[in-house]
């Protein structure tokens, strides 16, 4: 039988009733003990409601005018939320009489939501066609208050996932995320080379070049090349393969249309599946100009019946 070799001393003047009576003891501490649930906030579940908050009150504190867009700085009583460079917040937009519930880029840096006096700022095209975005362009205003979800998505940088070099393909509006991601690598928030390849019509409907070109000046682990579709056309392999060499992970986020063209140049690349990421990016726009839609129901309703958590919901709607 092995011998264990401990200092005997803090045993000394110890009795064995102490250990033989505990269950006794214990018992007749639950039975004078309440019966009442005293509710207690534990410092796990605080800092959870701080990272991950189902909704967040904010107020609009600046409006920057950009080509056929508008960026939004929006700030709150409290501090907002931390997040992953490249995720998005969910916000209530009311257009009407209806409220919906849009999709939009953070495109500030994650280092800008810490502190009292903590921002996003979110940036929308002017889209014509838009359900959303056409009201937040044309009517919100400074002072006004807005209703956001936490900070959600996938689209962000992984160092177990991804190469240490990013091409991040942006379209369009599509840079936002892209400009969070260089914000946080030139303030030290991350930590990864970052090619930007950004499509647009032309020089004058791309976004952030300002923004842009400072960041490239002081930070040499990001670079952006911009490929205009009046000059050379669409985003290729070839010119991927033109500004980057080695392995690199590739995100993509812009309109519908690059997606697919993304998948091809994805392929002849050929990327493995975790190194390609994709952002479902934009909104529907009106339904009514899709060519599946049923004209002659276009001015019918309907009886809508939802059901949530075994309760009926029923709402007449077109």
């Amino acid at each position: 039988m092995a011998k264990y070799n401990y200092d005997k001393k803090y045993l000394k003047g110890l009795g064995v009733g102490a250990f033989l009576n505990q269950v006794k003891v214990r018992n007749e501490h639950i039975e004078k003990g309440s019966t009442e649930l005293k509710p207690f906030n534990y410092v796990s579940n605080k800092l959870a409601e701080q990272l991950h908050p189902t909704i967040q009150r904010c107020k609009i504190a600046k409006i920057i005018n950009r080509a056929d867009a508008k960026s939004i700085v929006l700030t709150s009583s409290r501090p907002l939320a931390y997040f992953r460079a490249g995720q998005y917040v969910s916000m209530d937009v009311k257009v009407g009489r209806i409220v919906v519930s849009r999709p939009f880029s953070i495109s500030s840096s994650p280092k800008k939501a810490l502190g009292n006096k903590s921002t996003y700022m979110i940036t929308v095209k002017d889209n014509r066609d838009g359900f959303s975005s056409k009201e937040i362009n044309k009517n919100w205003k400074v002072g006004q208050a807005v209703t956001i979800s936490g900070p959600q998505g996938e689209f962000y940088y992984q160092g177990l996932r991804d190469a240490k070099q990013v091409v991040g393909v942006a379209g369009g509006s599509g840079i936002t995320p892209f400009i969070s991601m260089a914000e946080a690598i030139a303030d030290g928030t991350e930590d990864f080379k970052l090619t930007i390849i950004y499509g647009a019509k032309n020089a004058n409907a791309a976004l952030f070049k300002e923004e842009l070109k400072a960041i490239t000046k002081k930070c040499k682990k990001v670079k952006v090349v911009y490929v205009y579709e009046s000059k050379q056309g669409f985003i290729t392999s070839k010119i991927i393969k033109k500004h980057v060499k080695g392995d690199f992970s590739l995100f993509v986020c812009g309109p519908r249309g690059l997606y697919k063209a993304m998948d091809k140049v994805a392929s002849q690349l050929k990327l493995t599946p975790r190194r390609f990421r994709k952002e479902v990016f934009g909104e529907y726009g009106d339904p009514s100009k899709d060519k599946a839609f049923p004209k002659a129901l276009a001015h019918k309703r309907f009886k809508l019946t939802v059901i949530m958590r075994n309760k009926k919901y029923q709402m007449t709607c077109h």
